[in-house]
């Protein structure tokens, strides 16, 4: 009898993803919120096999969800062996606790995924310092009840101490040293990456800004002919680089920078400081939107929120449209007289609404199709060339 062959194929994690729906948050932006919670949990390396959503006035002290709607999700995980559950807003340290004592998984909320999918992508020293600095700030009040040893008592007869600390203040005490070193460690790394900014001379600086996934990258490796990583999937790059880019006769350095995203951990913010210094001290900022998102609108916001915030929303800016080879609409039929949505306008007939009324340059561009690539290029060259010439009065290359 044959014996049935084995697959070798790795056994991808299976997982639940739960969002609420509030005043703050109808149906529809749960629902995107929840999408782009599984292209993180897709990107982290599980599986969504079912979502679940609630409607709260405000979340379960305890449980975050109600009673009803836990028990849902524990039968469903039980059954369907579920291993991870993800929770699309942050969780308190106790809400945690009770979570995974009543559903005996792992607890993930969003804060903690995008910690995870930044710890996988690290590579540098850098990155890996900046990482580890933001997941030991999340989890330090979260040490109670995260292993069971930790309520044992530490010390008894002939120790020091008679009775002794438990261990759980041993490793909070263990974690607030490990930050204050990561903290010092990310000041020496930063002040190397401020002296390499400042041998860079007075060369006018470009950095690409965006929402992840948006081509960032892409649009990196096209200009200046280079090989940085570049992957559909969020967060692929980490680290900043820094290239020197020729357009004609005009020299200037482009950056490509980590991307932002809603809800982006205030801890990989603090922590991402001297990452996010190259967008502060640029020139030039390159806003990179995904023009064939159905949300590309929101990311614009979430992005230019994000450079206010650090203090970057006055740069001289350039929004890039990518992705115009993946733009679609659905065209109405002549006696649809149903009113006009966003869905049925062509790309044409979406440059004459409000995109037509910004204060900043646009170009429109495919940079995996290489469309419209010499109109961005010019542009990008008149920007730069106008901040040069005020630099350099007296470079000959340019007359």
């Amino acid at each position: 009898m044959k014996s049935e062959p084995i697959s070798t194929a790795p056994v991808i994690p299976a997982a639940v993803l739960i969002g609420v729906i509030n005043k703050k948050q109808n149906e529809e932006l749960a629902k995107e919120y929840l999408e782009e919670l599984a292209f993180l949990a897709e990107t982290y390396g599980v599986e969504t096999k079912k979502t679940f959503t609630q409607k709260l006035e405000k979340p379960d002290k305890a449980t975050f969800i109600g009673k009803g709607k836990l028990n849902d999700v524990k039968t469903f995980v039980k059954e369907n062996n579920i291993s991870v559950v993800i929770f699309d807003d942050e969780l308190s340290p106790s809400q945690q606790r009770n979570l995974e004592k009543e559903l005996g998984k792992k607890i993930l909320d969003r804060t903690n995924l995008i910690l995870e999918i930044f710890s996988q992508r690290a590579q540098t020293a850098h990155a890996k310092t900046q990482v580890e600095l933001a997941k030991c700030q999340y989890l330090l009040p979260r040490l109670t009840g995260m292993w069971t040893h930790l309520e044992r008592q530490r010390g008894g007869t002939g120790t020091r101490g008679g009775a002794g600390e438990k261990e759980i203040e041993t490793d909070r005490r263990i974690t607030r040293d490990r930050i204050a070193q990561l903290k010092e460690d990310l000041k020496i790394i930063d002040k190397q990456m401020a002296t390499q900014r400042k041998n860079r001379g007075e060369f006018v600086r470009v950095a690409l800004v965006g929402y992840t996934n948006v081509g960032k990258s892409t649009i990196m490796n096209m200009i200046s002919k280079s090989e940085v990583f570049a992957e559909n999937k969020l967060f692929a790059t980490l680290d900043t680089t820094v290239r020197k880019v020729t357009i004609d006769n005009l020299f200037f350095l482009l950056c490509d920078t980590v991307g932002f995203i809603r809800k982006l951990p205030t801890q990989l913010v603090e922590s991402f400081k001297s990452t996010l210094d190259e967008v502060r001290e640029a020139d030039i900022l390159l806003h990179v939107v995904d023009i064939s998102h159905p949300n590309f609108e929101d990311h614009i916001n979430v992005v230019q929120q994000t450079l206010t915030d650090i203090g970057a929303g006055d740069k001289k800016t350039i929004i890039v449209f990518n992705k115009i080879d993946a733009f679609k609409y659905i065209k109405k039929d002549e006696d649809d007289l149903t009113p006009t949505t966003k869905e049925n306008l062509s790309l044409e007939e979406l440059k004459k609404t409000w995109m037509s009324n910004l204060n900043q340059t646009c170009v429109y561009i495919s940079a995996q199709k290489k469309e419209n690539i010499e109109d961005f290029k010019k542009i990008v060259y008149d920007a730069v060339k106008e901040i040069h010439v005020v630099r350099f009065p007296y470079n000959n290359l340019l007359y």
